[in-house]
């Protein structure tokens, strides 16, 4: 959305105190994000530039090790990735990546998609990147210092988060159980992990029609349980489409297990966990209203 004047010049000077040069009348903002305010704008010389402006201090440290994943991942990625040109705590920014989103949000809140999420090529495109990136060897990523996880530590993470969160808020009987019988099956998880990004899903993916040309927003890239990277997948598209995926995914030379699919779901439906546990966080009393409202949606 175009910004207010004011807003602009501010964004403006920001970017001047760290010799980025942009035109204020450019200055498009999305306010969409829970962690940083970003504007795409044109630099004066001519490029286009995102800017990340964080909206809040405990950002910037995990934004340090974003950076440095950035600089360790991209050589072994065919999609692009933000190349950090500036990276200070009051800003982040980068040349604008090729592609246009594949979903975006309107200011009343509803997804638009931009591409037909059921096609063959996206099936294609979706588990090209992902056998890419799950096929990283860790050791080339960690020394950025992302979280690492083994298959007993994701498990257990999951039980806890979801423990913290029955803790604090009340949580549907229905959930509760589910969440319970999931924990308790092994059959559901994974015995390896990989380097994952941690939210693919279509506002994160800058594409051309059905192909995936950058990816965005690693802030929550792990080494982990790779079903992360699947969940919103699964989440969107039919049994056909996801399966096609994983065929694909898996003659590129990477592996699933017998109960992927349903794994998939079951960390799909613990989204309003992730929110309860940001609303926490952060101490936002509409982040807390969403969150109570997702966990108990029959009250």
């Amino acid at each position: 959305m175009q910004t207010d004047r004011s807003e602009a010049n501010g964004i403006r000077d920001l970017a001047q105190a760290h010799g980025l040069d942009i035109d204020p009348e450019t200055i498009a903002v999305n306010e969409l994000g829970l962690d940083f305010q970003v504007a795409i704008a044109e630099a004066v010389a001519g490029q286009s530039w995102v800017l990340r402006i964080p909206r809040r201090p405990d950002v910037t440290d995990r934004a340090a090790v974003e950076g440095r994943f950035l600089r360790d991942v991209a050589p072994h990625l065919s999609v692009a990735v933000p190349d950090w040109q500036i990276h200070t705590a009051d800003l982040i920014a980068y040349p604008l990546l090729p592609g246009t989103p594949g979903l975006t949000i309107d200011e009343q809140g509803q997804p638009h998609w931009h591409f037909d999420v059921e096609s063959a090529d996206y099936a294609q495109s979706l588990a090209d990147f992902l056998a890419e990136l799950h096929s990283i060897d860790p050791a080339l990523v960690r020394s950025s210092g992302i979280d690492e996880f083994s298959p007993a530590e994701v498990r257990q993470r999951k039980r806890d988060d979801i423990a913290r969160v029955v803790a604090e808020f009340e949580v549907a009987p229905s959930l509760r159980e589910r969440w319970a019988a999931w924990l308790d099956d092994d059959a559901y998880w994974p015995d390896f992990t990989t380097v994952t990004h941690g939210e693919v899903y279509p506002a994160h993916q800058l594409m051309d029609g059905p192909r995936n040309l950058s990816i965005l927003d690693w802030t929550t890239a792990a080494i982990g349980d790779p079903a992360r990277d699947f969940m919103f997948h699964h989440a969107s598209v039919s049994a056909g489409s996801f399966d096609a995926t994983l065929k694909r995914y898996v003659d590129k030379g990477d592996r699933v297990w017998p109960k992927f699919a349903e794994h998939c779901g079951e960390l799909f439906s613990t989204s309003p966990v992730e929110l309860g546990l940001y609303a926490l966080q952060t101490g936002d009393s509409d982040h807390m209203e969403a969150a109570r409202a997702q966990l108990n949606p029959g009250e």
